[in-house]
């Protein structure tokens, strides 16, 4: 209550605050030869004000404080537009163009007409099956807690897993988490998320600060072939650079955590961004009553340094440091105590850090990339809440990635001939650690051991080489109506038996658009991509120490896309778009017989067992997307896709996997009060069909849940069963207060508005007793170690959590 009507006084002096000015500054370049375009005008629209850039393409003009449009022409190039730029007193708003040259100077008339195609976002290289957000998009998005992986689960074709808004799993088009990679100003990022699943990228919070994003441009296919290892899609994001003139930067305190970020100036060709985050929800969480202690903290720096007006040297990195725990409660009952005494305690640590040179040269540029980035994942669990005591340890992985990585790629535009080249290599080491009690051991009455435990441990270290190479080319057509583009690549590693063979990973893809008219366009492709299985499975050794993951071949993805844009009005552009993707050689667990897709994904990490590479899927369905850029103070985005997604075990037969959902609806409102109220309402409702789960097998998981504290699936009705549907509305408010060189954006988040209870799957664990010192039996007598005295439960895994998050935005 004190916070509305902290608002509602800030709305009284508005008034006098309103009269403010910002700057917004940035650069114009050629799209394809990242030539910077001088004498180009800049302006707001509605207004006189406006900017020319320089020889060095870049702008700068001072505006009054509001929301704003810009527009963009030069002779030679299509005009573009930027939209819902907000501008405050504090710090600079940077708005970057890049724009497409055309055949013939463009008059007035020609301007009116590209407005119609403001909003398209595709390219000569991905013509189809791409969407973009900007930083605007990312910060304002509700429910969204500044984080890039829950924003684009909003997107056409994007779904989450059975852990629902507690996880940022990105789902697309029905493949798994960790068929999507991710870079960042041309440095692949692997790890995303804060507890993020090893073989996966899925976690519970992302890493990303959203401050440093200029744009992010996701493609659910049709993948440039400089990208390796992707089957579902590339996430490839741009950072700004940072403040030109002065140091400035922001403070962001919520609930939840703490973010500082910092940027300016260093000397005259050097600029930088730095950052820091702290979380306290292990506070939060103990204040609530809730048994889960999470923690995490994160830093982020980017520094550009332009030796030249040719040369540009960005050096970037991004670590993270993670804490997930358990703690009795004061009112304990039969959940919270599974909680506490059955899931591991994670602790992780990652870092990325990378060195990016891109050079101009005569119609293109090249690109030099050298990065190194590592993962460090203990997971810990211990026989009924004892933890640190080793005689009752059930569970312990440590484990390690570290990749070295080297890119480059050539970039060429010559007479309407778009094409690159490049080749990549990588050393890449994983080291692993387990020991886990499969069962306890049995003893008589006396307690003398009659059967020894089950324990399996292994530790296995494997080091080796990937490298590839590709190479691309796109042409328009027919006068610019029809646009082909096709590509090529080859993924090699000198550790899988058949990983030398070139031919065995030959991906080739091919696209197609056709301008029928001014607003209508039509869209084709058709792909091979391919995917090396993840370093926990190839890691994995058995009992006497040997490597059983040797054999693998690589994943294969073809997909098949046909689709159609229709660009009617200013700002609002409309994509339907039919998919059909078919894997080969995917992984199935040599134990069970069954495939990875199908057996869902928890916090810790999957595939560390023996496979094979024998299973197939497809997933398949289509997307409705509409997107209306701001204008007349409204903006708003809606799209529905229907997907299937089935693989296959060791039997040959299709099944539902854990990732289909079937349908996806998301919808997201924005209001501007106007330009001068500074006032920002938005609201967002996603529904997701409810997704598989396998049951429990509760004969075996009786007998060995006083060992592993966990269930045992039922592999003989995988996925028979499924969760209700997924709901939630997510509600924002800002208020953005300017004074003089600096502002305040108070905001109230509020996710799950209509508290819609939403569940995953079950757990498995026995009734305690009535005081809470230990499970109840049948015959009041102690547990017996095989449980047959136990009291079997399923404890419902739902609930309508409504989390609220006030806080405050402050920019100078």
């Amino acid at each position: 209550m004190k916070a509305f009507l902290l608002i509602a006084t800030l709305f009284i002096f508005n008034t006098v605050w309103s009269q403010n000015t910002g700057t917004i500054q940035g650069n114009a370049k050629d799209k394809n030869t990242e030539e910077p375009l001088a004498y180009a005008k800049v302006f707001v629209e509605g207004t006189q004000l406006g900017a020319i850039t320089d020889f060095d393409g870049n702008y700068s003009l001072e505006v009054p404080v509001g929301t704003y449009t810009i527009v963009i022409t030069v002779s030679g190039y299509e005009p573009s537009k930027k939209f819902n730029i907000p501008v405050n007193s504090g710090n600079v708003e940077t708005v970057n163009f890049e724009l497409e040259s055309i055949t013939q100077e463009i008059g007035p008339i020609e301007i009116v007409y590209d407005e119609n195609k403001i909003a398209k976002t595709t390219d000569m290289i991905t013509p189809l099956s791409v969407q973009k957000l900007t930083s605007v998009e990312i910060e304002s998005n509700p429910g969204g807690n500044f984080d890039v992986s829950k924003v684009v689960q909003t997107l056409p074709g994007v779904g989450g897993s059975s852990g629902g808004a507690q996880r940022n799993d990105i789902i697309i088009r029905g493949g798994a988490p960790n068929e999507n990679v991710y870079y960042l100003d041309g440095i692949e990022i692997p790890v995303l998320n804060h507890f993020q699943t090893q073989g996966s990228s899925g976690g519970a919070q992302g890493i990303l600060n959203v401050s440093f994003i200029e744009d992010l441009k996701l493609s659910s296919s049709a993948f440039d072939a400089r990208y390796d290892n992707a089957l579902a899609s590339t996430f490839v994001i741009k950072q700004r650079q940072g403040n030109r003139e002065k140091l400035s930067g922001n403070a962001r305190v919520g609930f939840t955590e703490s973010v500082l970020t910092l940027e300016g100036p260093m000397g005259k060709k050097n600029d930088f961004l730095v950052s820091a985050r702290t979380s306290y929800l292990d506070f939060l969480f103990t204040l609530i009553d809730l048994p889960i202690r999470p923690n995490f903290s994160d830093f982020q720096f980017k520094t550009t340094f332009r030796p030249d007006n040719k040369t540009t040297i960005t050096a970037l990195g991004l670590g993270a440091y993670d804490r997930f725990s358990f703690a009795a409660t004061r009112q304990d009952n039969d959940e919270t105590e599974f909680l506490r005494r059955s899931l591991p305690f994670i602790t992780q640590w990652n870092y990325t850090t990378g060195v990016a040179i891109k050079r101009r040269v005569e119609d293109g540029f090249w690109n030099l990339a050298v990065s190194r980035n590592m993962f460090d994942n203990q997971l810990d669990q211990f026989e009924d809440a004892r933890n640190g005591e080793e005689e009752f340890r059930n569970f312990l992985l440590e484990s390690q990635e570290i990749e070295n990585k080297f890119r480059f790629d050539f970039n060429k535009y010559v007479k309407g001939w778009k094409y690159s080249f490049g080749v990549m290599g990588q050393y890449v080491k994983y080291n692993s650690n387990l020991f886990n009690k499969v069962a306890g051991a049995v003893l008589d009455s006396a307690g003398n051991e009659i059967v020894p435990a089950i324990i399996i441990e292994n530790e296995s270290a494997i080091e080796f080489f990937k490298y590839g190479a590709f190479g691309q080319v796109a042409k328009e057509f027919f006068e610019k109506k029809l646009l082909v583009s096709a590509g090529v690549r080859t993924d090699m590693n000198s550790f899988t038996e058949n990983g030398n063979n070139p031919l065995n990973t030959l991906s080739p893809r091919v696209s197609f658009a056709y301008h029928l008219n001014k607003k209508w366009d039509l869209t084709a492709s058709v792909g091979s991509y391919y995917k090396i299985p993840t370093y926990t499975t190839l890691g994995f050794r058995d009992a006497n120490n040997i490597l059983q993951n040797q054999d693998l071949d690589y994943i294969q993805s073809d997909h098949y896309v046909l689709g159609t844009q229709w660009l009617p009005t200013k700002g609002l552009r409309v994509t339907v778009e039919g998919f059909f993707k078919d894997y080969s050689n995917y992984p199935i667990s040599v134990v069970n017989g069954i495939s990875l897709a199908n057996q869902g994904q928890e916090f810790g990490a999957v595939g560390n067992e023996e496979v094979s590479t024998i299973g197939d899927g497809q997933t398949y369905g289509f997307e409705v997307f509409v997107q209306q850029k701001l204008v007349k103070n409204i903006f708003y985005v809606v799209s529905y896709s229907y997907v299937r997604s089935l693989f296959s075990g060791a039997d040959g037969e299709l099944l539902p996997s854990a990732w289909d959902s079937r349908h996806l609806f998301s919808s997201t409102f924005g209001w501007n009060f106007g330009k001068d109220k500074n006032w920002k309402l938005g609201l967002k409702y996603r529904f997701a069909g409810g997704v598989p789960f396998t049951p429990f097998d509760l004969e075996a998981s009786q007998q060995v849940y006083t060992t592993t504290g966990n269930g045992v699936l039922d592999f003989a009705n995988v996925n028979t069963e499924r969760l209700r549907a997924f709901n939630q509305l997510d509600f924002r408010l800002d208020k953005i207060v300017n004074l003089k060189k600096v502002s305040f954006d108070f905001y109230i988040d509020i996710q799950n508005l209509l508290a819609f209870s939403n569940e995953t799957p079950p757990f498995y664990t026995f009734q305690r007793n009535e005081d809470n010192t230990g499970f109840a039996t049948t015959d009041g007598q102690a547990l017996a170690a095989d449980g047959s005295n136990a009291l079997p439960l399923l404890i419902p895994n739902e609930g309508a959590t409504v989390t609220p998050t006030i806080g405050v935005i402050f920019e100078f």
